[in-house]
């Protein structure tokens, strides 16, 4: 299906970006931190301190980011599953979910799709799910048309 390739294709973007982001912000935080070790006296290491938490959260991100193209690898657009599992298309009566990552809501030619996890709890609800369905989420009931 065409339309599932291009929203994983938007998804692989998506990963790719924040694991370049990442890394660039790493390579950024140890290029500052060989400077200060350059300049800096041993009285003052507050600035390689703050330095060093922020390396290692962009390091746990960018990890993140990794675990992020991983899932993506599983994900099947050319899979066919009468119930919601990952990769899925899912067509309500209001709105078009496409279950890989959490990304929220895209424009792909015209058309609005929200891209969410199976792990999000929308997604935990929609899980195993088939056409005809009925689901609640935020006080709104939406009606499962399509699984693709």
């Amino acid at each position: 299906m065409k339309i599932k390739t291009q929203l994983l294709e938007l998804c692989q973007r998506y990963a790719d970006k924040r694991v370049l982001g990442y890394k660039n912000e790493i390579d950024l935080i140890k290029e500052s931190i060989e400077n200060n070790d350059k300049v800096s006296n041993e009285e003052d290491d507050s600035g390689n301190s703050k330095l060093l938490d922020d390396l290692e959260k962009n390091m746990t991100y960018l990890n993140d980011a990794h675990k992020m193209r991983e899932q993506l690898k599983l994900v099947r657009p050319n899979l066919v599953s009468e119930t919601v599992v990952l990769g899925s298309l899912v067509k309500t009566d209001s709105i078009t979910f496409f279950i890989a990552l959490s990304i929220g809501k895209v424009e792909l030619e015209g058309s609005e799709y929200y891209i969410i996890s199976l792990a999000s709890p929308l997604g935990q609800l929609l899980k195993h799910r088939k056409k005809g369905d009925e689901f609640q989420f935020n006080d709104k009931r939406y009606l499962i048309k399509e699984v693709l």
